[in-house]
């Protein structure tokens, strides 16, 4: 009996002990219920800046190609470089350039149609190597007087000298005393600073360019961007848009050739087309004086 009770003692003795002791867990924690922060990629958005084809950035409040309608056109600009541009480019150039060409115009009265236009044409709209290596926007070469930085490029002849300015601006405002200070195109500030056909045709007879077709192609940049509008701007006159203009066909009567005059039309402008004199002109036609007018038909031959 008694070694039944000590028995009993002992086995409530042995379990107290072992209910006092920490209980160990054999099985590992599940690793999705960890306490470490997640963290989360995030793909950082691309910015694309605006090109001719993403043009979403480019604005043109003030522009004449507001008269124009916007398209990704693509046109070739050919006269120091042979480029490719869209019209969405030509359009940005001239929003980025035309105060300056304004402010020159107030300056030196050379219309600011004209300095855009040649500008376009002769830089490619700004995309051309002269342009972008040079900031050279009128392909104009050294010449003697000349002591800033230049760059050599092939043109007329291998390796020719061009100048470099360190601001685009510092380009157009050399054009613009690259016209004035030289006696060869004194005659062009005869014409008025709204007549920019004139303006076309003087540069080529004065020597300007080498192209025959040069003053076309500016008048074609000019009407087509309507970049006149600048001009009256400046002169403060009310500007009314104006479509490109396609001269009429010249007719022909026996040996007696005639032109239709449109509008811009001068008799200086005439003469350089036509390879005639002003005065031959006046002198074919009757005329007093320089007076002409639109619709009027001219003799040129």
């Amino acid at each position: 009996m008694i070694k039944k009770a000590l028995l009993l003692l002992l086995m409530v003795f042995v379990a107290s002990c072992s209910a006092n002791h920490s209980t160990v867990r054999t099985t590992k924690p599940d690793p999705r219920k960890t306490e470490t922060p997640v963290v989360q990629r995030v793909r950082k958005p691309i910015y694309r800046p605006a090109t001719a084809q993403n043009p979403v950035a480019v604005t043109q409040k003030d522009s004449p190609a507001l008269q124009t309608t916007y398209s990704n056109t693509t046109e070739v600009l050919e006269a120091t470089t042979r480029v490719k541009v869209t019209t969405a480019m030509v359009l940005a150039y001239i929003e980025k350039y035309k105060n300056v060409a304004k402010d020159n115009m107030t300056r030196t009265g050379i219309p600011a149609s004209i300095t855009l236009g040649q500008a376009i044409l002769e830089s490619g709209a700004g995309t051309g190597p002269l342009s972008v290596q040079a900031n050279n926007h009128f392909g104009i070469k050294c010449h003697k007087e000349w002591t800033g930085s230049s760059i050599k490029y092939t043109d007329d002849e291998e390796n020719e000298c061009f100048r470099k300015y360190e601001d685009p601006s510092l380009s157009f405002k050399d054009h613009s005393y690259f016209l004035t200070s030289r006696p060869r195109y004194a005659e062009l500030f005869e014409f008025g600073k709204d007549d920019y056909r004139s303006w076309a045709y003087g540069l080529k007879a004065a020597g300007y360019a080498t192209d025959t077709k040069y003053p076309d192609k500016l008048i074609g940049l000019i009407e087509k961007y309507q970049l006149s509008k600048f001009d009256a701007e400046v002169l403060g006159k009310e500007f009314v848009p104006t479509k490109t203009i396609v001269s009429k066909p010249v007719t022909y009567n026996d040996d007696i050739q005639k032109y239709t005059v449109i509008k811009g039309d001068s008799l200086y402008s005439i003469s350089k087309r036509f390879n005639i004199s002003v005065d031959e002109l006046k002198k074919k036609n009757n005329l007093p004086d320089n007076t002409i007018s639109l619709g009027q038909s001219i003799i040129v031959k």
